[in-house]
């Protein structure tokens, strides 16, 4: 999103931020939290879990080198609807919200780009109401991966069962049965928490039509 700015607005959100690094599990804001800071993503992957109260969580959306956590600086008191957690380390710049909101009322070149953003992902959160309740499991499953895949270096992610089963909302045994199902079809290998991507144009073929719709690192 950065590279997306004009060199004007992008100096200045640079001499505005300050350089954050995050480890995989690290808390950025807990749902209803008041936001503080905003982070632009730089490398990484940043997920919105939400939870209910018997424990069971599910991943809303993912943010990478192509978002911002709070993607609108408004003139009032934002709050976090759900929980913010790194799902894989990396970088980000981070600026206070009060400065993002000054910043925003005196370049309006930045606002223009948070608010595409902010539209691109309210798009993807419309589509995924639908993907969570018509999509088989194995189909939203490839559209993760590949999701991560656009947004990380390299072709193999870290991931166990437990954090899939809790990002995807499905049983351990219902995220099993998908990823051996697309490593039988040579999309994928999968062992002990280490997913590499073998053949994106299958895994491509196996994740719903879903993929396509949001926000995309490619435009950043």
């Amino acid at each position: 999103m950065i590279d997306r700015l004009s060199p004007e607005d992008r100096d200045a959100l640079i001499t505005a931020s300050t350089p954050f690094e995050f480890d995989l599990g690290h808390v950025f804001a807990e749902a209803g939290d008041t936001v503080a800071y905003v982070y632009f993503v730089q490398s990484g992957i940043i997920s919105a879990v939400a939870g209910t109260q018997d424990g069971r969580t599910v991943e809303t959306f993912m943010i990478g080198r192509e978002g911002v956590t709070t993607p609108v600086a408004l003139g009032f008191p934002v709050q976090t609807y759900s929980r913010l957690v790194g799902q894989s380390a990396g970088e980000a710049r981070r600026v206070e919200i009060g400065r993002l909101r000054q910043l925003c009322d005196e370049r309006p070149g930045l606002r223009a780009v948070l608010a595409l953003y902010a539209a691109g992902l309210q798009g993807e959160l419309e589509q995924s109401g639908a993907c969570n309740a018509l999509h088989r499991a194995d189909q939203r499953f490839a559209k993760w991966l590949l999701r991560c895949h656009d947004r990380l270096d390299g072709d193999t992610l870290q991931l166990t069962q437990e954090y899939l089963a809790s990002l995807l909302g499905a049983q351990r045994t219902t995220v099993n049965e998908a990823a051996q199902g697309l490593q039988k079809s040579g999309a994928i290998t999968y062992s002990r928490g280490k997913v590499t991507i073998v053949d994106r144009g299958a895994l491509e073929r196996a994740a719903c039509e879903c993929y396509t719709t949001g926000p995309r690192p490619q435009s950043a």
